[in-house]
């Protein structure tokens, strides 16, 4: 798929990893429409790349088809959709206080998997009720398949994910639309670059090669890949440096 001059839609936009995906696609001559609940920082970012900025809680029905209709008023239907919104929310399944409460489990499904789903299946409709080929590439985590002590919830949202792939890939092939999966390690996001520069060095360390933590824009670089080679579809790229998570 050539990127140029085609509408995109990245959710959970406007910081790490998806803002570095909603830039490599702006670089790329998409008409990007950023999605997230941080209105400010998403306008802020939009104006920066010379993008839009639409504000949606990605589980509200009402909220992702505004944003649609947003990118659509912008570029014209979408053929792109990245999703990038989530939580990481750690909790022991039986903790101190005992039991994980149910709506600390609920959450965090209904926001990393419930709202991938809804958009896809928002934005793959209007795919296919145009009759144009696009693509969705969502956004799982190792965790899916190397799930830590306190990831119970985080490992059950982004595994949910993973199985996602090849079930819409395969019913959707008829719209010609691919359906691929990333599965990124420990990147260097916000919430990693709070902790003292020990402390990631730490992570790095078990980190085979390259010791590093990941860089967004190779996330973003991925996509792009994703995106640009048409026989890739119904995939999960685990992009984490040969590592695999130890059990905490």
């Amino acid at each position: 798929m050539i990127i140029d001059g085609i509408s995109a839609v990245v959710t959970g936009g406007a910081s790490g990893l998806g803002a570095a995906t909603a830039r490599a696609l702006a670089d790329k001559g998409a008409k990007v429409t950023i999605v997230d609940r941080n209105g400010d920082a998403a306008q802020s970012f939009a104006t920066e790349i010379g993008a839009e900025a639409a504000v949606a809680d990605v589980t509200s029905e009402a909220e992702v088809t505004a944003a649609l209709d947003t990118a659509e008023a912008f570029g014209g239907p979408a053929r792109i959709i990245v999703n990038c919104a989530g939580i990481g929310t750690a909790g022991r399944v039986v903790g101190r206080d005992g039991p994980m409460p149910m709506e600390d489990f609920e959450r965090v499904i209904r926001i990393n998997l419930f709202g991938t789903f809804n958009v896809a299946r928002l934005a793959a409709a209007r795919m296919a009720a145009a009759e144009q080929s696009g693509i969705i590439v969502n956004t799982a985590s190792v965790a899916a398949f190397d799930g830590q002590i306190g990831q119970a919830a985080y490992a059950a949202s982004k595994g949910g994910i993973v199985s996602l792939a090849l079930p819409m890939a395969r019913e959707f092939a008829r719209f010609g639309i691919r359906v691929n999966t990333i599965a990124p390690g420990i990147f260097l996001t916000p919430l990693l670059e709070t902790l003292p520069q020990d402390a990631q060095e730490a992570l790095a360390a078990g980190i085979p090669y390259p010791k590093r933590l990941g860089d967004p824009a190779e996330f973003a670089a991925t996509v792009i890949y994703a995106v640009e080679t048409d026989y890739l579809n119904g995939e999960v790229i685990r992009l984490d440096g040969a590592t695999r998570l130890a059990p905490k």
